[in-house]
């Protein structure tokens, strides 16, 4: 783990001019009021083994699910709404907090492993869990934005891709068919579809339009707990299991234009492109149902 010495280049695929990111300063680590609920690491800022049991509710659980996925939703759309040129991810994050200590619930990113922010904010060749810092947002600049609440004791977790200023047609095309593989992997699911399916169906899109494709990074199990089985490969795999009417989990699927290999900056958290080409995420809390999936973080 280590952060790019200063004459390291990065492949500047899909943006000619573009500037390889940097660390910015990060603030201190902001407050939630004691009486909201908080998850078991939120003051130890341990990091949690995931839990190997799946995450499935009678219909008091589903609706505290939907209420966790809601939230989560309209600050993604609320967080989105800011970005532009100008802007630093340290204010997306203060105002994200906010929304969501207002609304009665924690941040679930705060304090996961020490992890000090309430939202990642990953820009460009950033492939995930970026810290949000005193970076201004540029022209031209790609962002994926992870939000994830944790509403009376459950968790929703969401995330998608937000274009800053004037994007170029690689990045946009890279962003879309993202958020094409991630749909397709959804169209996949119910009750009983094998876990590995989900990883076939974001293969292919990728395969087809010739991206790389992250494998490193799963989705997961969410709900009571932030992280449990499944794993959810997005890539062609073996994964045991099949999914259960009740159950409610991630799909997160990561594509690069170049290379898929990952290295971390020295805060052992920001996962950027080894070969620095831009990287793109969608993400979804899904619940499974009689026939098929309903999407608990949908947004307009």
């Amino acid at each position: 783990m280590c952060v790019p010495p200063a004459d390291w280049l990065c492949c500047r695929e899909g943006s000619s001019d573009r500037a390889p990111l940097r660390p910015g300063k990060v603030s201190p680590k902001l407050e939630v009021p004691a009486h909201i609920k908080r998850p078991p690491y939120a003051d130890s800022g341990m990091m949690p083994d995931w839990d190997p049991n799946p995450q499935i509710h009678d219909a008091a659980g589903i609706e505290k699910m939907r209420a966790a996925g809601r939230l989560a939703a309209q600050v993604l759309e609320m967080a989105g709404g800011m970005v532009a040129p100008g802007v630093t991810t340290d204010e997306i994050d203060r105002a994200v907090h906010r929304m969501v200590v207002e609304a009665g619930a924690y941040p679930s990113p705060l304090n996961y492993g020490r992890f000090p922010k309430s939202v990642c904010t990953s820009v460009n060749e950033c492939i995930c869990h970026g810290i949000p810092d005193s970076r201004k947002l540029r022209d031209g600049d790609i962002i994926n934005i992870d939000v994830t609440v944790y509403l009376d004791g459950y968790h929703g977790d969401t995330s998608r891709m937000f274009y800053v200023g004037s994007v170029s047609p690689a990045a946009k095309k890279l962003c879309e068919t993202t958020k094409q593989a991630l749909n397709a992997a959804i169209k996949v699911c119910g009750p009983g579809v094998p876990v590995k399916e989900i990883g076939a169906a974001i293969q292919a899109v990728a395969d087809k339009h010739k991206y790389g494709l992250v494998k490193v990074f799963v989705g997961h199990g969410v709900g009571t707990v932030f992280h449990s089985w499944p794993h959810v490969a997005h890539h062609r795999n073996n994964e045991p299991g099949v999914l259960q009417k009740g159950m409610t989990f991630t799909i997160e699927p990561m594509f690069t234009i170049g290379r898929p290999q990952e290295r971390y900056w020295a805060d052992q958290w920001t996962a950027v492109t080894a070969d620095g080409s831009l990287s793109a995420q969608w993400e979804h809390t899904l619940l499974v149902t009689d026939s098929g999936v309903d999407i608990l973080t949908a947004y307009e």
